[in-house]
Parts: structure tokens; C-alpha cells; sequence
């Protein structure tokens, strides 16, 4: 067991540059079974997802090397179990990317129910809705997602009930390689979604609309492998830009694409951060206090979810009252008592949560409940004064680069440290 311990009180200051988007490369490595060939993935974020998404791939027969830390070579021809085993799906959520793309690429697929982060009900039933229009039988057994297709898959027009990421991502995966032409409607429009179907098209794939709320796709035959970059991490983007705001630094964030960023700067900029945008990279400067400000995430272009932990984090040290409503996901804000043990003042009603500022917080040890709360965590601790122990911090590691090298560049005190095993002493 390992943990980050961290003195707080260091302002960050500056550069930091960004690595691939994780939400888009869980989805990529996936698509690559869709070709018969070798694809080049360049940007590779270096994070434990990834080490599990390829391990899977491995496992299913594809041969998989690195030709750089951030350039990995998948060459799935001779791909022979399509199954994805629940010893490592447990691990991650994204493990269900390999449903789509294994009935496009098979026929049929086995894979287990996703683990992953745990933060309320995140059912697949659109993605089940998805495949069982595309042709599919889909079936749960023994924890098991299981689906196969009888002839072959067929066009079909698809209408999502809810907003899905996921969901958007994983009828894709299979649409492209259906006959016919398939029209997804009420589809998701994050900027991993058209990075997806950026990489799709370059394999051969005729995908058109990605990042509006209408995709269609005409389904090809053949797809052929190919050589791409992923996007920037516009989570680690702005997880970096909060905590320059909130240690009140002053931090230029590299390698992002500022027309992705602009639901988080309109935020900082609301709370009095000085945010200076150039063509790859974005400049953050705090001088004075942070004001208090009201958030509420929603599908992209709204404020994303995945940011709502580390801006909260913020807002603990902002003056008056912020309102933070968690428009995606149940059950989003369970590392509010993690920040109650460093002072926060926060109170939680459903999906609502009232933070009221403090003068400041102070350390104590936490656990990382999730990824982005143990960004959060990190937030608060930078901030905080005292000594922080954030524990589980595997957490955070499944997102975060280099996580603890990234912020001791920017003059954060940090460090990974062992854990002991300690042995619970037998009842009486």
C-alpha cells in the first residue's frame, strides 16, 4: 500500500503540460480490434486504465509493445478469445468499450459487468438498447455480458433515452461495422467522442456528426489500421488549473486545446482567476481572493462532472456561499466528509451541496473515494496547512500521469510513501 503525503501551504507556479485524454484512449484502444492490422497510438497517457485495457487486449491474442513511453503498437490480426475476463475488468468501467467493438469485429462478445469508480447507479441498459437494435442478443449471466449476432449486424435508427457517454461510445464502436446506415440520436458530444470517431474515419470508417447530438454512421466492410494522436486531457488540464487558482499560483497549463477548457475558465474567471488563453496552452493567476460562485454540471458543452470534486475543493476557500449541483451522476459527492475532516464547511442534500468558505483548511489524513475526489483531495491538501495523508491513491492513479512529479515541478511538497500492512488483532 502506498500514499501521498503532502505539507500544504506551497504556491504552484510554473509549467505543467498535459498528456493524452484518458476518456479518449480507453475508447481508441478498445477500437483498435476493428482492424485486422497494426495501429500506432501516439500520447498514450501513462496511467494504470491503460496498462489494463492493454492487458486485455494481450489476453484476447493481439500483440501489444511500447515503441516509446508514450507511443504503443497494437496489432490485433490475431485476435482468438473474445472474452475480457473479470479479473481485470473489475478494475475499470471503460472494460465494456470492448462490447462494442468486439461485435463489430466477431460477431460476438463475453465480457465481464465494469468496475470502476464508484459514485451512484451507472446502468448500460442504452447500451444494451444499442446493440439489440444493431441485430444483437444481449444476455447477463453470472455476471457476464454476453452478445452475439446471428448473421450480421444491421443499420438501425437509435434514439438514446438518457445522454450517454459511454453508451454513444459503445454503439459506435459496433455501428461502424454494420450494414447499412445507423442514425444515433440524443448522442453525447464530449470532445473524447469525436476524438473516437476522428479515429474510427482514419481506419476507414464513415462516421459523420460526432460532437453534435446526431451521429450517423454508414457501416463499412473493411477497416485497416492507422497511426494517432490523441487528444489532450481536458480533465488533467483543468485539475491542474484549479490548483493554481487554489493555491492562488500562477501556472502556465501546456499541450491543451482552449475551445475545450471553456466551461472551466468561465467558472475560474467567475471566482476572480486571471486566465490567459494562447494557442496550446492556458495561463492561471490568482492575486486576490477567490469569490464564491454556483455550479452545476451537465453534458458537454456544460460544466463536466468530472471537474465538479476538484472545483468544490476550491470553493471550500472561496468567500460567501457556492452552490455546486452534480447534474450527471447519484451519489457524486461522498468525499465531502473527506473534506470535512481538513475544515470544509459543506453541506449535502441529494444532488445539491451548499459550501460555505473557510479561512483555511488544515491537514489530516483522507482516503481517495473515487479519481476525481482524490484530485480533489490533493487540491484541498496543496491548500491546506499542515500535513495531508491521502490513502488509496491507486485512485488517482488510474488518471494521473506522473502525478506527483508534475506538481513537485510546479513547487508542490510532495511525496509517495509505503504503507505498513497493519495486522488487526483476532476477537476474543
Amino acid at each position: 500500500m502506498e500514499k501521498f503525503v503532502i505539507q500544504g501551504g506551497n504556491r504552484l507556479t510554473g509549467e505543467v503540460s498535459i498528456g493524452g485524454a484518458k476518456n479518449a484512449v480507453v475508447a481508441v484502444i478498445p477500437a483498435t480490434l476493428l482492424a485486422k492490422g497494426r495501429c500506432v497510438i501516439r500520447n498514450i497517457p501513462n496511467i494504470s486504465d491503460v496498462s489494463i485495457l492493454l492487458k486485455m487486449l494481450s489476453s484476447m491474442g493481439a500483440s501489444v509493445s511500447f515503441l516509446d513511453k508514450t507511443t504503443v503498437e497494437i496489432d490485433t490480426t490475431h485476435i482468438h478469445n473474445p472474452t475480457v475476463p473479470y479479473d481485470l475488468a473489475r478494475y475499470l468501467r471503460a472494460s465494456y468499450y470492448y462490447l462494442g467493438a468486439l461485435i463489430g469485429r466477431c460477431g460476438r462478445a463475453s465480457v465481464s459487468m465494469p468496475g470502476g469508480c464508484h459514485f451512484g447507479v451507472r446502468p448500460i441498459d442504452q447500451h444494451i438498447k444499442g446493440f439489440e437494435a444493431l441485430g444483437a442478443t444481449v444476455s447477463i449471466d453470472h455476471g457476464m455480458i454476453n452478445a452475439k449476432v446471428e448473421k450480421h449486424l444491421m443499420g438501425s435508427h437509435i434514439y438514446f433515452d438518457v445522454v450517454s457517454v459511454g453508451a454513444t461510445i459503445n454503439v459506435m464502436l459496433a455501428a461502424v461495422r454494420a450494414k447499412g446506415l445507423t442514425i444515433l440520436e440524443n448522442a453525447a458530444k464530449e470532445p473524447h467522442i469525436v476524438d473516437l470517431a476522428n479515429f474510427l474515419n482514419t481506419m476507414g470508417a464513415d462516421v459523420r456528426g460526432a460532437g453534435t447530438d446526431v451521429i450517423k454512421i454508414h457501416g463499412v466492410d473493411i477497416m485497416r489500421g492507422a497511426d494517432y494522436t490523441i487528444i489532450p486531457d481536458q480533465i488533467e488540464a483543468g485539475t491542474y488549473m484549479i490548483a493554481a487558482a487554489a493555491t492562488g499560483g500562477d501556472v502556465l497549463v501546456k499541450n491543451v486545446i482552449p475551445k475545450h477548457m471553456e466551461s472551466i475558465t468561465n467558472k475560474l474567471i467567475q471566482t476572480g482567476v486571471e486566465v490567459e488563453e494562447f494557442d496550446e496552452s492556458i495561463r492561471i493567476r490568482r492575486r486576490g481572493p477567490l469569490s464564491a460562485t454556483t455550479i452545476k454540471t451537465m453534458p458537454h458543452p456544460g460544466f463536466p462532472t468530472d471537474m465538479q470534486p476538484q472545483f468544490t475543493a476550491m470553493l471550500t476557500l472561496a468567500k460567501g456561499t457556492s452552490v455546486v449541483t452534480e447534474g450527471v451522476w447519484d451519489n457524486r459527492f461522498r468525499y465531502v466528509d473527506e473534506l470535512a475532516r481538513m475544515g470544509a464547511n459543506i453541506q449535502v442534500d441529494g444532488k445539491v451541496a451548499v459550501v460555505q468558505g473557510v479561512e483555511t483548511l488544515t491537514g489530516a489524513p483522507v482516503k481517495a473515494t473515487d479519481l476525481r475526489a482524490g484530485a480533489a483531495l490533493m487540491i484541498a491538501a496543496l491548500t491546506a496547512k499542515g500535513t495531508t495523508e491521502i490513502e488509496d491513491i491507486y485512485h488517482i492513479e488510474r488518471g494521473y500521469e506522473d502525478v506527483v512529479d508534475k506538481f513537485r515541478a510546479l513547487g508542490a511538497d510532495i511525496k509517495r510513501v509505503e504503507t505498513p500492512n497493519l495486522e488487526i488483532p483476532a476477537a476474543l
